[in-house]
């Protein structure tokens, strides 16, 4: 499988030049290990598997180990299965930041983001920084690829599998793992066929707002149980909770959020979609790309800004707000068609919020007017310019 050079890594080793110990947090398989092997291969340090009872032994004296290894960078994988481990590295930051050993100590690998940055920020808190890895974007993959990356999603096993269907047949793999694995073992079981339901009815309903009544109707569970089984998808990072953008306009907006599979190729998988040809006639292709827009752009920017949808009792609608602060405010329309056109409710919805860019995402490369000062770009140059 050809090794794809992964944006993250950057910003990885620029954490680590800054923080005493850095958390890198992303859904299973995206790519975690391999790139922290890759950066352990390029300088001095060693790497601990915390699924291996071996490697969890070498730390039943943690001072001990991390004298063993005081000049060497410390990865820890699957760090949730060694919860306790956050304290006593506490004063091992302490001892050696008061022998003027600062930054690069530790790199933590986790899969569960709620949990994990909880426990990491309340015990090394000002001690630690936070990097999210998602799966491959379009600016890793490249143009020419985009209907793959669609179709099949960015986790690099499907994306890069040899034909259509050993990359289906790899995501749902992954799903059976989630249910039957991993989510389990994070807390009270959930039966694995009520949430893959579940799961599957978001993927249905990609790209719509949330309703827990209706959805725990469906299931025969209470409206509140479905809000924590969202939560759960939440936490690890594969479901997103789109919240709708809050501002003081005197208008009446829809306020429930609208829920997105994070990874295109598991929501389709999840719809049994085996091909491209039959994504493109499927109804969910329009909320797909809306998803696979929105996590691509979601993926630059930057720490400062915000992001939401608009929507109004009267029907202005726009599908992704973007506030950078000190009033800049972006409107992006997001369109399948490779012939976009822009609807009323975009128009009237500009007209309420005043933005500062009004952009059309479609699947197209070039840039063109649409009018009224929209322009339609590519997926990759609103990515670059956010960059």
């Amino acid at each position: 499988m050809q090794m794809i050079p992964r944006e993250s890594k950057l910003r990885l080793e620029h954490l680590l030049a800054r923080a005493p110990a850095v958390v890198l947090t992303g859904p299973r398989q995206v790519g975690k290990t391999t790139l922290a092997l890759e950066i352990a291969g390029e300088r001095n340090a060693t790497y601990l598997d915390l699924e291996r009872p071996s490697d969890r032994a070498k730390l039943t004296d943690v001072d001990a180990y991390c004298r063993r290894n005081a000049d060497r960078l410390i990865v820890f994988d699957e760090i949730q299965r060694v919860p306790g481990l956050f304290e006593p590295l506490r004063g091992v930051i302490d001892r050696r930041r008061q022998a003027g050993l600062r930054t690069g100590h530790f790199l933590f690998l986790g899969s569960a983001s709620i949990d994990l940055l909880r426990q990491s920020g309340e015990t090394l808190a000002g001690r630690v920084a936070f990097c999210e890895m998602q799966p491959l974007n379009c600016r890793e993959v490249g143009e020419a690829r985009l209907d793959d990356l669609w179709y099949r999603g960015g986790f690099p096993e499907s994306l890069q599998a040899g034909e259509d269907d050993a990359s289906f047949e790899w995501r749902l793999d992954f799903i059976h793992t989630y249910l039957e694995r991993d989510i389990p073992a994070l807390g009270p079981r959930i039966p694995s066929e009520t949430l893959r339901r579940f799961w599957t009815m978001l993927a249905h309903n990609q790209g719509q707002t949330f309703n827990a009544a209706g959805l725990g109707k469906s299931l025969g569970l209470s409206g509140v149980t479905v809000g924590r089984y969202l939560d759960l998808m939440v936490d690890l990072l594969l479901v997103r909770r789109l919240v709708s953008w809050r501002g003081n306009l005197g208008r009446r907006l829809v306020k429930a959020p609208k829920t997105y599979l994070r990874d295109s190729g598991i929501c389709h998988a999840l719809l049994g979609i085996g091909s491209l040809d039959a994504l493109l006639g499927h109804p969910v292709a329009g909320g797909s790309w809306e998803g696979l827009v929105i996590e691509n752009i979601a993926g630059r920017l930057p720490a400062h800004a915000s992001f939401g949808y608009y929507r109004s009792a009267g029907g202005a609608e726009i599908d992704l707000v973007i506030e950078f602060g000190g009033g800049e405010t972006w409107a992006v329309g997001i369109k399948r068609s490779t012939a976009p056109r822009v609807a009323r409710g975009f128009h009237s919805a500009c007209e309420d919020l005043q933005p500062a860019r009004k952009l059309v995402v479609y699947p197209g490369r070039e840039k063109f007017p649409l009018g009224r000062g929209i322009e339609a770009v590519s997926l990759k140059e609103i990515c670059d310019e956010l960059g």
